[in-house]
């Protein structure tokens, strides 16, 4: 018996990433998983669930669209008969650049995916979790939101807004059964991440990568999915209203010169 058997999960940004991690590990410890994206790659995510005998559907959407997000949850509902887990994963960066040339589109459509995603999509699961009294849900946040210097502006405000929706909604469903928590990665090599990862190996500095953190290194999607897989287990079921930082001890210093032993 898998940690999530018998469970049916919905995961977005399962198109690549944290979330086609996440996906894969939790069809593989037996939940039955609606992956979601907006890109037909996570038609791939579920050719691999099912390639390796686990059970998932993939299903195109907008996680920020009200009308995308009543989709997915009707979906998941009608190829699994409700709703166990909720990982609201997808995000977008919105790009580096000085505040002072930043414009509203840009942040609106941030928020829109960060922050709004989450959310409606906690806005639609909840009466059906309520109605089984449990259920977990999970937003992926990031160090940008508890810290500044770890993101873009926008990104990093919308993702202190997914900290905030986490700890209200914890709050707000006392004694529901449900548990609402956030993971917040450190630099995690994906899509989102991939120019600073081409910029560094082009510039040979690869191995720089990660250096402010205690673990000196880099983290990778599948860490950030075993949290998620804790988070969404029965494992985690005094975990409630948390922001948990994975990143390699990132955010438990002050800014300081590394020193190699």
């Amino acid at each position: 018996m898998g940690r999530l058997a018998g469970k049916r999960a919905i995961v977005t940004g399962a198109g690549s990433g944290i979330g086609r991690a996440s996906a894969l590990l939790f069809a593989s410890e037996g939940a039955r998983v609606l992956c979601v994206d907006c890109t037909k790659a996570v038609q791939d995510t579920e050719k691999a669930i099912v390639s390796a005998g686990g059970t998932g559907e993939a299903l195109v959407a907008d996680a920020g669209l009200e009308g995308d997000v009543e989709r997915y949850v009707a979906r998941a509902v009608a190829a699994f008969g409700g709703v166990d887990v909720l990982y609201a994963n997808a995000g977008i960066s919105g790009g580096y650049m000085p505040i002072t040339a930043q414009d509203v589109a840009q942040w609106q459509e941030v928020l829109r995916v960060n922050l709004i995603g989450p959310f409606l999509a906690i806005k639609h699961v909840v009466p059906l979790m309520a109605a089984q009294k449990k259920g977990s849900i999970i937003c992926t946040a990031s160090v940008a939101g508890i810290r500044a210097n770890a993101g873009p502006t926008a990104y990093s405000a919308s993702k202190a807004g997914v900290i905030s929706l986490v700890q209200t909604t914890a709050n707000e469903l006392f004694g529901s059964g449900i548990r609402v928590n956030a993971i917040c990665p450190g630099l995690i090599e994906t899509g989102m991440t991939k120019p600073i990862f081409d910029g560094a190996r082009a510039r040979g500095s690869e191995g720089k990568i990660g250096q402010l953190n205690p673990t000196a290194r880099h983290g990778h999607p599948s860490e950030i999915a075993s949290m998620a897989l804790f988070l969404a287990s029965d494992e985690a079921s005094y975990v409630n209203g948390q922001a948990i930082p994975v990143d390699g001890g990132l955010t438990s210093s002050l800014p300081f010169v590394p020193r190699r032993t």
